[in-house]
């Protein structure tokens, strides 16, 4: 289960705001799934360049848990959002980012991720010093495990074609994470309170992938493997 660490008091914070745009929304007129996981891509980035990190160093992620906050909901369009992200802990060759999204000073939604820094080969860095003299005050050294946990099966899924395009692929040739994002909002309808995605493996061109759903949940599966799996509360 995420535990969704509350804003540190000392360490590094960046905040960046966003409006919901109409290429975020959805027929409800609030933010989806796929949007937020962009805006999350976004802050990271920005927040890295800031801090005048290596513009070479590549992040990727693992895992994300969203949850709507006690009393907060999904920011609607033409809001202006304020996300505040920092990092929750650390592991020898990963790092925790938390991120809230506020509108009007209230906190509506709150977010977990575990990032992996890679190699240009895609093999797993260690954090480095300087990773540590950035946002070891904020982790406040807490350490976080990076276990990805066993794909799941589902054994009353409802399959179908995910076709992979072009436009969905990042600079590492894999699916980008928002686009991953984008099955669960095609599978969960409703009004989503809470959702976690997990990538077990890469997802790339060229592989066919099938998307299996059930109540509750959603696997993508390339190669007979399950690459990407979630969870989400709907109502």
């Amino acid at each position: 289960m995420s535990e969704f660490v509350p804003r540190p008091v000392r360490g590094r914070r960046y905040g960046h705001d966003r409006r919901v745009r109409v290429s975020d929304a959805g027929p409800e007129g609030v933010l989806r799934l796929d949007g937020l996981a962009r805006y999350l891509q976004d802050v990271a980035t920005d927040d890295w360049a800031d801090a005048g990190l290596s513009p070479d160093e590549i992040w990727v992620v693992r895992r994300t848990a969203v949850q709507v906050a006690e009393g907060g909901r999904w920011p609607a369009l033409g809001e202006d959002v304020a996300l505040t992200t920092w990092c929750g802990g650390t592991g020898p060759a990963w790092a925790e980012r938390r991120t809230d999204l506020e509108v009007d000073g209230s906190l509506m939604v709150r977010t977990v991720a575990l990032w992996v820094p890679l190699d240009p080969s895609g093999r797993p860095l260690r954090i480095g010093d300087d990773f540590h003299a950035v946002y070891g005050e904020a982790a406040a050294g807490r350490r976080v495990s990076g276990r990805v946990p066993a794909a799941p099966t589902l054994a009353n899924a409802t399959p179908r074609p995910w076709p992979v395009r072009r436009a969905d692929l990042d600079i590492v040739g894999h699916v980008n994470n928002a686009a991953v994002w984008a099955a669960v909002t095609e599978v969960a309808g409703g009004h989503v309170t809470s959702a976690s995605l997990t990538h077990h493996g890469p997802l790339v061109e060229g592989h066919s992938v099938t998307l299996v759903s059930e109540p509750g949940r959603m696997c993508l599966v390339s190669e007979d493997e399950v690459r990407v799996s979630a969870e989400f509360l709907a109502t």
